[in-house]
């Protein structure tokens, strides 16, 4: 049986499929959003205090990341030297809920500006070329009280990680 395909349809067909082909880039860049508590208490360990969790997070290029003060006297501020190059940096207020959209490959360092000496610290990584270009820099960053032993770490769990570089 052999079926007649109408102008009609063959314009119809061809529309529909560039309209698809046309939507393919807006899909294929949607942009992630993700979650880091600001919190007094570990959530599984009680034993730790002022942290952020997750305190690793990895990201795409154009995703956002919502710092949420889901405990009180938490902020978070992007730590100096510790931003690829040409990177904007950020500084939320106490008690305040912060997104931040990440669009440079690499590796932001973070703190909450009250409890960076007690150790509280965190990581984003944003994938893609060029990612691993502040890795080195940003772990030379000299740190104090707590700090040193939280960046320590987090650089051992990164060391740990499948990031595809």
């Amino acid at each position: 049986m052999t079926k007649l395909i109408t102008r009609r349809t063959a314009l119809f067909t061809a529309s529909a499929a560039a309209a698809t082909l046309m939507a393919a880039p807006r899909i294929a860049l949607a942009a992630n959003s993700f979650d880091v508590q600001m919190l007094t208490k570990h959530p599984e360990n009680k034993k730790l205090r002022n942290v952020f969790f997750p305190r690793i997070q990895v990201v795409e290029p154009g995703d956002t990341v919502n710092f949420v003060a889901t405990d009180k006297t938490h902020n978070s501020a992007s730590a100096k030297g510790m931003l690829p190059e040409g990177a904007e940096t950020w500084k939320g207020k106490i008690n305040k809920d912060i997104s931040v959209t990440f669009d440079k490959p690499g590796f932001y360092g973070y703190v909450c500006t009250p409890h960076t000496s007690l150790g509280m610290v965190g990581l984003i990584i944003v994938k893609g070329d060029g990612m691993m270009d502040n890795m080195e820099a940003a772990k030379t960053v000299k740190q104090k009280g707590k700090a040193r032993k939280a960046w320590k770490e987090i650089w051992e769990e990164v060391d740990k990680l499948d990031l595809g570089a």
